[in-house]
């Protein structure tokens, strides 16, 4: 059995949209933060971000927690995505399982990691210790990858060893599967297969690039058919996971980003709960 709520089809809260948000509303079920981008004292993103959640369920995603690098945590970083999460109370909190910099340096990027016994014993501590501070489970996303470690296991099996030993959860992207099994040339359904869907507590939409030698996870574009097509094969495996579309770069109106949160919706023949009708009781900033 699920061990979370299915939310429906969800969007990304992007400061270009704040305007329309906080006139309109949106008609999105949920919203997802990037909770590096509120992790501040005060002013209009906190705003944005208190009256969205009061309309709306929101789930914080991070960024920069490098939960798989050798530096030791930034117990700082985790007092202040603490101290976010109180005050917003988000449905649950996901991040990467990745690395993202060395010697306090950050890198800006997803890093990906050779799916080793090895790295499972650095995990398991690591996780534990987030968790300890977040007072709540851990929700860990697969990223994109454009090559393959020498590894001792796959990553789906890699990942269901995982949330057996630490008891955390995942955020299953289902365009960085398939962005990976092209680069890499895996199966992406025998992926899917070996996800332990009581841990998967959602899904993302994204769309790529293709650039001929590989695809690049870009963020930036409508989600392609081949991910729906990925997307249906996960939610008939799975069941109804709460899904949200990820949009980055050359972000375009907020209109256009619900429309493909209502067709990831259609995609799977409305067997998750639609975006509800637009709100116009959200106050103006």
């Amino acid at each position: 059995m699920a061990r979370y709520e299915n939310l429906g089809f969800g969007i990304g809260l992007r400061a270009g949209h704040f305007g329309s948000l906080l006139e309109h509303g949106t008609r999105a079920d949920w919203l997802e933060a990037i909770s590096e981008n509120f992790m501040i004292a005060g002013g209009r993103p906190l705003h944005v971000l208190e009256h969205v959640r009061r309309d709306k369920p929101l789930v914080l995603h991070g960024v920069s927690l490098s939960i798989g690098g050798t530096d030791p945590l930034d117990e700082a970083y985790l007092r202040e995505l603490r101290a976010l999460a109180d005050r917003i109370e988000p449905v649950w909190v996901s991040d990467h399982l990745c690395w993202t910099g060395r010697d306090a340096h950050q890198l800006h990027d997803l890093l990906p990691l050779p799916w080793t016994e090895e790295l499972l014993d650095h995990l398991v501590p690591r996780i534990a210790r987030v968790q300890d501070v977040l007072g709540r489970r851990l929700v860990l996303e697969n990223v994109s990858s454009y090559l393959a470690f020498e590894g001792e296991m796959t990553e789906s099996q890699f990942l269901a060893e995982l949330v057996r030993r630490c008891e955390c959860d995942l955020l299953l992207d289902v365009n960085n599967v398939h962005v990976s099994a092209h680069n890499q040339g895996f199966d992406s359904r025998r992926y899917i297969d070996a996800i332990p869907g009581e841990h998967v507590a959602q899904i993302h939409l994204a769309g790529h690039r293709d650039h001929g030698t590989h695809l690049l996870d870009s963020h930036d574009a409508p989600i392609a058919d081949a991910v729906l097509d990925l997307y249906r094969y996960a939610i008939a495996r799975l069941g109804p996971v709460s899904t949200l579309v990820e949009w980055d770069g050359e972000v375009p109106p907020l209109d256009v980003v619900e429309e493909e949160a209502l067709r990831a919706r259609r995609a799977v023949g409305g067997e998750q709960s639609s975006p509800g009708s637009r709100r116009g009781d959200v106050a103006a900033a």
